[in-house]
């Protein structure tokens, strides 16, 4: 697993989102974007990171960025995370993982002593011209999202 690092190009993309239309990385050029790779909708280190991040938005907003959430969901399952927990940002499916391996964030995982591939959670900022600003991968599902507010107030 090589993951991107920050002064790369983002790989462009296009992954349906929770209403199972086309969103492309580009829609977003003159924004922020933050995308953030999570291994499963409606678990629960993942619901604590994606309610962290919907509790974040207007400070969000505030600083130009949007969030996008990838997971190899599928579409159909993401409504039911976006509603149970009043999410407001994008969610996307990378269900056969091409965007996670573009990223470097598909990969060997250890959990319970079996190994598996599968996706890292790590997100990666990128900036109004594409280019990854920093990325995010030393963090806990519940502070994620102050990490990310913190490196935004301190490189502004």
């Amino acid at each position: 697993m090589k993951t991107l690092t920050a002064g790369m190009p983002a790989p462009a993309f296009t992954l349906l989102n929770q209403d199972n239309q086309p969103v492309n990385l580009t829609d977003f050029k003159g924004k922020k974007v933050l995308a953030y790779f999570y291994p499963k909708a409606m678990t629960p280190g993942c619901t604590v990171q994606a309610c962290g991040l919907r509790d974040s938005k207007a400070e969000l907003d505030e600083k130009n960025v949007v969030v996008l959430g990838i997971s190899i969901d599928a579409v159909k399952r993401l409504p039911k995370f976006i509603e149970r927990d009043n999410l407001n940002f994008t969610l996307l499916s990378d269900e056969d993982h091409a965007v996670a391996d573009q990223f470097g964030v598909w990969g060997e995982k250890k959990f319970m002593g079996k190994v598996y591939d599968g996706l890292h959670r790590i997100s990666f900022l990128i900036n109004e011209e594409g280019i990854i600003e920093h990325v995010f991968n030393k963090f806990k599902t519940k502070d994620h999202h102050e990490i990310v507010l913190n490196y935004l107030n301190n490189h502004q």
